[in-house]
Order: C-alpha cells, then sequence, then structure tokens
C-alpha cells in the first residue's frame, strides 16, 4: 500500500505561481510513473502531468506546458507541480497519483494505482 500526502494549494490571483508537493510514503523504487490530475466542479478529472520516475521523463497536458512543471525528488519520494502564471480556470481539487509498474497510458486516470486525497487550488481574477 502506498499514500500520497498532497500540500501547497491556496487561493491565489490571477498571474501567481504555487507549488504543489506530493509525498509518498514509501520507497518510490517500484513505481513507474507519478501523475498530477485535477477535478474541477462539474467536469471530469483531467490530466495535468506525469513523470518517469526512473529517467525523469516529462509530460503534459494540452496547453499546460510552459506554464506548468513537474519535478521529483527520489530521495525524498516528492512530485512536485510548480504552477506559474496562474488563470481562474485552472482552479480545481489537484490530485496526485501514483503507478506501479507500466500498466497503460498514464493520460488515463485508471491506469492509476493510488491517489492522494487531493488539494484545493483556488485562482481569482
Amino acid at each position: 500500500q502506498v499514500q500520497l500526502v498532497e500540500s501547497g494549494g491556496g487561493l491565489v490571483q490571477a498571474g501567481g505561481s504555487l507549488r504543489l508537493s506530493c509525498v509518498a510514503s514509501r520507497s518510490s523504487f517500484s513505481m513507474y510513473v507519478m501523475g498530477w490530475f485535477r477535478q474541477a466542479p462539474g467536469k471530469e478529472r483531467e490530466f495535468v502531468a506525469a513523470i518517469r520516475w526512473s529517467g525523469g521523463y516529462t509530460y503534459y497536458g494540452d496547453s499546460l506546458k510552459g506554464r506548468f512543471t513537474i519535478s521529483r525528488d527520489n530521495a525524498q519520494n516528492t512530485v512536485y507541480l510548480q504552477m506559474n502564471s496562474l488563470k481562474p480556470e485552472d482552479t480545481a481539487v489537484y490530485y496526485c497519483a501514483a503507478q506501479i509498474g507500466n500498466s497503460g497510458s498514464f493520460y488515463v486516470t485508471a491506469n492509476y494505482n493510488y491517489w492522494g486525497q487531493g488539494t484545493q487550488v483556488t485562482v481569482s481574477s
């Protein structure tokens, strides 16, 4: 079992920045990918970014690359999401997720084995 704990959400004005963190409760040696998703009220959960634990390859949702940056700290079992130039439409609950082993496309929520509880990000205009 892996527990994921997100932090770093909050209220920010448009144009501001936030950095989200997600700490995994156990060694990440078996992790294939860690990802960030978000869900706004009344909308489906949306892929934001993912990082392959080995090699650090990164992937981003459409239109987010350039404003969002995903990174990891292997020693701390932590993945980060740096969000810059935030817009009101970025308002959502942001979830961290872990895929153990290569279980399919990391753009798809169903292919992730573990999820965090989510952290609220609110961007005011």
